[in-house]
């Protein structure tokens, strides 16, 4: 017997092993590497999901990378209108007709866009509030990162990663896994880690552990200077690690004597390194720093 829903219910049915497998034999896909593809097979799992992203009553969620359409399934089946982002034609192609066998009342609340997540733009997703998704893992920071900044209705969200991207999205400074994506994720959001993923959920099993990320949309630190001058302050502050701010910002301000004055005007130690720094420390550096 399969672990899908396969009650007599006219309740949308969920995807377990055997109708993953199928589905994918029927289109002749096998999940890539390439583009991080791991299937989720347990519906326990995808419910866990839907659960622990705390949406709001028929609250329109975007989905990253849906595949087979094993969450996007489990998104529909709580209410929620889904947009779903695929790059791959052929999966892209197949998931109307898959939610429309699995669950045929809700099929019309599926919108599907074919397209690349790192380059998708608010026209073609619209304007959802939620992202709840199984990112692709080798990509998943630059998509989540993307979607923030196109997307300013997504107000929170709920992601499956690999377990140390998600360390490293929530990672508070001071931290060791604390670094560029902890402190670029921090400019658009409070980040925290939502729990762990079991490996033998997905098909074909990962060769590492996921985990779940939520995210809290807030407004970024007040400063004069733009997103990307803080970017570019935080990039400048880990190119080298083990260095002091002051040792580290000299790619981004060889004046040394103006970089004191910065760092100066900042109150912040020039002996200290850049992991310790928070985003409201970047957002002040960058401010402090531009050329009026």
């Amino acid at each position: 017997m399969s672990s899908s829903d396969s009650s007599t219910s006219a309740g949308p049915r969920l995807l377990g092993p055997a109708e993953v497998r199928s589905l994918a034999a029927a289109l002749g896909v096998r999940p890539t590497k390439q583009r991080g593809q791991n299937f989720v097979i347990d519906p326990n799992t995808v419910r866990r999901i839907v659960r622990a992203a705390d949406l709001s009553a028929g609250e329109t969620v975007l989905e990253v990378g849906p595949g087979l359409g094993s969450l996007t399934l489990a998104l529909l089946a709580e209410g929620h209108p889904v947009t779903a982002v695929e790059i791959d034609p052929l999966l892209a192609q197949a998931l109307p007709s898959t939610i429309a066998t699995y669950a045929p009342e809700q099929a019309s609340a599926l919108t599907v866009v074919q397209a690349d997540a790192m380059e998708v733009t608010p026209a073609e997703i619209g304007t959802p509030t939620a992202c709840v998704a199984n990112l692709p893992y080798n990509v998943a920071v630059p998509v989540l990162l993307h979607l923030l900044q196109v997307s300013d209705s997504l107000r929170h969200g709920l992601v499956m990663v690999q377990s140390e991207v998600a360390d490293r999205l929530a990672a508070p400074p001071g931290s060791r896994t604390y670094g560029v994506p902890s402190a670029k994720a921090a400019w658009y959001a409070d980040v925290r880690r939502a729990g762990p993923v079991g490996r033998n959920v997905f098909w074909p099993a990962p060769n590492v552990d996921s985990g779940l990320v939520a995210f809290e949309r807030r407004d970024p630190p007040d400063t004069p200077a733009s997103r990307e001058e803080v970017f570019a302050v935080i990039e400048a502050a880990f190119s080298q690690r083990r260095k002091t701010i002051r040792s580290a910002l000299a790619r981004w301000m060889p004046d040394r004597a103006r970089l004191d004055e910065v760092l100066a005007a900042t109150g912040i130690d020039p002996q200290l390194r850049g992991e310790m720094l928070g985003i409201t420390e970047f957002a002040a550096l960058a401010g402090a720093g531009r050329t009026q």
